[in-house]
């Protein structure tokens, strides 16, 4: 399995920061056909070969993304898509 772990500083009130993840997941579920739950601060998602979390903290958001075999090959791409639109999200949220 690949990881990828992502942690994006944030200046965000709480609601703010929620609607900038829940950006993420969106574009995220769209383009890996993901499934998303929230539980609490923690986004879950996760399909077969691709599982991770995102969770809310007050001044950071953290990645974790868990990759089977196939998925693994494309680490980096998938690592850079999603490390941009955290960028992009929680600068401008």
């Amino acid at each position: 399995m690949a990881d990828i772990n992502i942690t994006q500083a944030h200046s965000l009130e709480p609601a703010q920061a929620r609607a900038a993840a829940e950006q993420v997941a969106q574009r995220i579920a769209k383009e890996f056909d993901l499934a998303c739950q929230w539980h609490g601060d923690t986004l879950k998602f996760g399909r077969s070969g691709v599982e991770g979390t995102l969770t809310l903290a007050d001044s950071a958001a953290h990645m974790n993304i868990k990759l089977g075999f196939l998925m693994g090959a494309f680490k980096s791409a998938i690592e850079g898509k999603v490390a941009e639109k955290m960028r992009s999200v929680f600068a401008t949220a």
